[in-house]
């Protein structure tokens, strides 16, 4: 008994095999994109750690200038805080 299968069947057949095929690609694209964000960013808070280092951002200030420092040091602090909470609350809100 041999099966025989319409051609309806077999278009669908390729239909899917495409569509997979491409959301794979899509996946393996927005997977290398990441990876390369996520290393951007690291560079990059590693180079604004060395340099503030070595500029001891933290040992010149001192007197009038620490209050200065203290807002400037919390508006940072803020800027960083509000996206990272951001992701996270919406990450917490996905449809399962």
């Amino acid at each position: 008994m041999s099966k025989t299968s319409s051609p309806v069947a077999e278009t669908e057949h390729e239909g899917r095999q495409a569509c997979a095929a491409r959301h794979r690609s899509v996946a393996l694209i927005e997977l290398i994109t990441t990876a390369a964000l996520a290393l951007s960013t690291a560079v990059a808070a590693t180079a604004v750690s060395i340099g503030m280092a070595r500029a001891e951002v933290s040992a010149g200030v001192g007197g009038a200038q620490s209050a200065t420092f203290a807002v400037a040091l919390g508006i940072g602090l803020l800027m960083w805080a509000v996206p990272v909470l951001g992701a996270i609350m919406a990450a917490g809100q996905r449809p399962h």
